[in-house]
């Protein structure tokens, strides 16, 4: 999955300039993921929020399912974005910091000089991983706690500021890091 960070999606203008993200390539990462899960994956959006565009990728492979969010300048970066982050929520290694390139209304960002960082060479002596462990059951409950919240949010008025919270944090990758998120969104109801 990490070869498909080919492409760029911009997480904000500011004047002329923009900041970008790798994002991957949609067309580059259904043939791998077709070669790879012969054809056991998914993948749904959800538009969260029009303004400031926000959306909600929920990407299967085989038995697993994982959601990332993401907030970008447009609705289609949001959705780049937000696959992204549903890739490092199945474990794909962060991608680098985002880059400020220059920005035309007209033409876009200009990231024609950019390269996306190579994807590593698998080893050819590599043999193929173990399927994923289950995770851990608390660690989906937090997660189904931190979804209810935000529905309460949404329902109060307070989604972008959820939704903030969220593209910066992400829903945790531990118990710990879960709690420390939900707390943050819980300080926001008041």
């Amino acid at each position: 999955m990490r070869a498909s960070l080919t492409d760029w999606a911009t997480l904000r203008v500011e004047g002329d300039r923009a900041l970008v993200l790798p994002a991957p390539d949609l067309d580059t990462l259904s043939a791998g993921l077709d070669q790879a899960l012969q054809g056991a994956w998914g993948l749904r959006y959800a538009v969260e929020q029009v303004q400031p565009p926000v959306v909600r990728a929920s990407l299967q492979l085989g038995a697993w399912t994982r959601d990332g969010l993401g907030e970008g300048h447009t609705l289609h970066d949001a959705r780049r974005l937000a696959l992204a982050d549903a890739m490092r929520a199945h474990g794909v290694p962060a991608t680098p910091e985002g880059q400020w390139v220059e920005y035309d209304p007209e033409e876009g960002p200009n990231t024609h000089e950019l390269e996306p960082e190579p994807a590593p060479a698998p080893h050819p002596e590599a043999a193929p991983l173990p399927p994923a462990p289950p995770r851990d059951p608390q660690l989906e409950r937090a997660r189904t706690h931190i979804d209810d919240l935000l529905e309460t949010l949404r329902a109060a008025g307070m989604g972008a500021q959820a939704a903030r919270v969220l593209s910066r944090r992400g829903y945790g990758n531990t118990v710990e890091e879960s709690r420390e998120v939900y707390k943050e969104l819980k300080a926001l109801k008041g």
